[in-house]
């Protein structure tokens, strides 16, 4: 139990309404997005409105040595939000503010509360767009976003967090504050701090102000579906577009088992008899996109594809998309427990690691559905089953390790978009060795000595 002299002083820099305590009001954040793991409830929530607030949070939690919990949505798939020593959770959503566009420099500055899909309907005000684009985009916080380095559908083309973020303000484990980066295009001065804080998953700082790139939205879009009598012709599609230097803004996939749960849950006319359909969308200017449409048709047809549609309006795209979007709710409704995995390969090695998903469905006898951003390599192998049924359980675990195996094999990496948290950690040393864990506890240690922020994520204390 948190002592009653930390909530006093809680509630003396915040003020009592935004300082929770009440045992219902900590239930809802004893858990996020992941699937399966065990809940902890946090012995206080704040919601603090300012960088100086999270400061004096954070020199309260120094003090009495007690963890703190950084927070946006709660939509992560890593565990990386729970806050399973107990402590403080610091909801950021009261940091919610745009504070600058600037469009001479084409970038912004917001708060970590900003819900991505904000700053995106703001940015299209001015002709811009933020290009990173994960699922969750209409819940998920600017903060969490750049703490968990979110892809999305528009990786292929755009790339992933990381690569729009110009510029961070950090509250330290000490509670000093420190700002990195900027507008300035070229900016090499000392390490690169930016790049180190984003992905970091709230364990190394608390991030309370962003300066990100935009870049101007393109002139138009087309999309294109691919349906295929099986999932290796669809790989092997996927490659072949690429292969023929085209890169789509989004390339994504989806097996039977998705497309069939995706049907009848928004009902957007995807064939239910189909192994699998590629959804492939090229943007840009006019000229550029007419051609590159009629190539990615050509290449479908030749890779194998049964049949090929093409959107003749914005109605049908958007249906297109929301069908690709709704995966996972869909997929959610049909067992009581969605475990969803990141398993990423370079994309060649999408057939591979599609053939390795199946093999392993099989040996452990499990519904998974796969799809997932086909086009950067970064699938998501999603497992239907029921955490209240203890064997299937223990099928699912050993399913889950083979995929992370399989996934390493391949050169490829344990996540492409959703961290590692709590969920991953045991498997780091996987894809880095024992030497590489011990670096990544060096600069947790280095940074946080007393594992007081976000602890049990990413690396644990020995």
């Amino acid at each position: 139990m948190l002592a009653r002299e930390v909530v006093e002083e809680l509630i003396q820099v915040l003020g009592r309404e935004n300082v929770l305590t009440e045992q219902e009001d900590l239930l809802t954040y004893a858990y996020d997005a992941t699937a399966a793991l065990k809940h902890q409830k946090p012995d206080v929530v704040v919601s603090p409105i300012s960088t100086e607030q999270v400061a004096e949070v954070v020199k309260i939690a120094q003090r009495h040595q007690v963890p703190i919990y950084p927070r946006g949505s709660g939509t992560n798939l890593s565990g990386g939000t729970v806050p399973i020593q107990g402590g403080i959770v610091l909801s950021m959503l009261n940091l919610n503010k745009i504070l600058e566009f600037d469009q001479d420099n084409l970038t912004a500055t917001v708060q970590p509360g900003v819900i991505i899909q904000t700053l995106n309907d703001e940015a299209a005000k001015h002709g811009l767009i933020y290009p990173p684009d994960p699922g969750t985009v209409t819940t998920a916080t600017m903060g969490g976003s750049v703490s968990e380095c979110s892809g999305g559908l528009r990786g292929l083309k755009y790339g992933v967090t990381k690569h729009y973020i110009m510029g961070l303000t950090i509250v330290l484990a000490n509670g000093k504050v420190i700002r990195w980066g900027g507008k300035t295009v070229k900016n090499v001065t000392g390490y690169d701090l930016v790049a180190l804080f984003t992905g970091a998953e709230g364990t190394l700082g608390i991030i309370t102000e962003m300066i990100v790139k935009l870049i101007p939205a393109p002139e138009t879009r087309k999309s294109v579906l691919g349906v295929f009598d099986n999932l290796d012709k669809a790989g092997n599609a996927i490659a072949a577009i690429i292969r023929n230097k085209i890169i789509p803004a989004t390339l994504e996939i989806m097996d039977n088992v998705t497309i069939q749960t995706v049907e009848h849950f928004v009902h957007a006319g995807l064939p239910l008899n189909a192994e699998a359909v590629l959804l492939c969308e090229v943007d840009g200017y006019k000229e550029v996109v007419e051609r590159e449409s009629v190539l990615v048709e050509r290449i479908l047809q030749e890779e194998g594809a049964v049949e090929v549609k093409v959107a003749k309006n914005d109605q049908e795209r958007d249906l297109l998309w929301l069908a690709r979007r709704s995966a996972l709710p869909a997929l959610a409704q049909k067992r009581p427990t969605t475990v969803l995995e990141d398993a990423t390969v370079p994309r060649s090695k999408i057939p591979d690691m599609l053939k390795i998903v199946r093999k392993i469905a099989d040996k452990y006898n499990l519904q998974i559905a796969t799809f997932g951003h086909a086009g950067d390599g970064n699938l998501h192998p999603t497992i239907l089953t029921d955490v209240r049924d203890e064997d299937e359980m223990k099928r699912v675990h050993l399913a889950v390790d083979e995929i992370f195996h399989g996934a390493i094999a391949l050169g490829g990496t344990l996540s492409g978009e959703h961290g590692i948290g709590v969920a991953k950690m045991d498997f780091l040393s996987l894809e880095f060795g024992e030497a590489g864990v011990e670096a990544l506890k060096a600069i947790k240690e280095a940074l946080d000595p007393n594992y007081m922020l976000n602890p049990g994520k990413i690396v644990r204390r020995d």
